[in-house]
């Protein structure tokens, strides 16, 4: 709410996890009348020690309650996966839940970040030979710390690519090496995704602005 307070274009994400309908029915209102109009909806995880998941289960759940409780009012976005989430049975079973989402209501998608363009290339035709049309916008992740980028992306089924791996341990504990060579590899990924057609960035920054910041200069986008 901050963020709108400011002026600036606003996007709460909302989890469905653990959630109900009134819950949700609340915090749309609350959206309405704080002239917000984007929203990010998610599954999300549901908390240790949590039985019960709510009144939702899925994330195409959520998206198809804000469109009967909201018409057109809100832009929704949802998430993508070019390595497939960790928790399903198969890549095409992933790809057919992200279908799902989009024909639920969906106007675009943030993809999990990746460092492997091809991924997302593939991702990106796939879901079209399904007919889904929407912008799907890749997720990238600046590298700050090669210890802390591993074990997220170890939870979170994001590949680092072997190449890249033995770069990040070659420099050891040398931060301004990782961070440099970081910003190279971040930096050429997202040209090459911007010169490919990507509709856009979503820069995954995890309170790290600067890194974000000089990425942005580097492609030109901070004018």
């Amino acid at each position: 709410m901050e963020i709108a307070a400011e002026g600036h274009s606003a996007a709460p994400h909302l989890s469905c996890i653990g959630s109900t309908r009134d819950g949700i029915r609340e915090m749309l209102t609350g959206f309405k009348e704080r002239g917000i109009h984007r929203i990010v909806a998610l599954r999300g995880d549901l908390p240790s020690g949590m039985v019960d998941a709510g009144e939702f289960c899925y994330a195409n759940e959520l998206v198809a309650f804000i469109r009967a409780e909201t018409g057109d009012n809100f832009h929704i976005e949802v998430a993508a996966y070019p390595e497939w989430h960790p928790q399903a049975k198969s890549p095409r079973e992933d790809l057919l839940n992200f279908k799902r989402k989009v024909d639920a209501g969906a106007n675009s998608a943030i993809t999990q970040y990746f460092y492997n363009a091809d991924a997302y290339e593939h991702f990106v035709s796939e879901a079209r030979a399904l007919g889904v049309t929407v912008p799907i916008v890749p997720g990238v992740m600046p590298i700050a710390s090669f210890s802390k980028l591993a074990r997220f992306s170890d939870a979170s089924g994001a590949e680092i690519p072997r190449w890249m791996r033995h770069k990040f341990e070659g420099f050891g504990d040398d931060s301004d090496s990782i961070r440099a060579f970081g910003l190279d590899v971040v930096t050429e990924l997202c040209q090459r995704l911007l010169q490919r057609g990507a509709p856009g960035l979503h820069f995954y920054s995890m309170n790290q602005a600067g890194l974000t910041l000089e990425l942005c200069h580097r492609l030109g986008l901070d004018n």
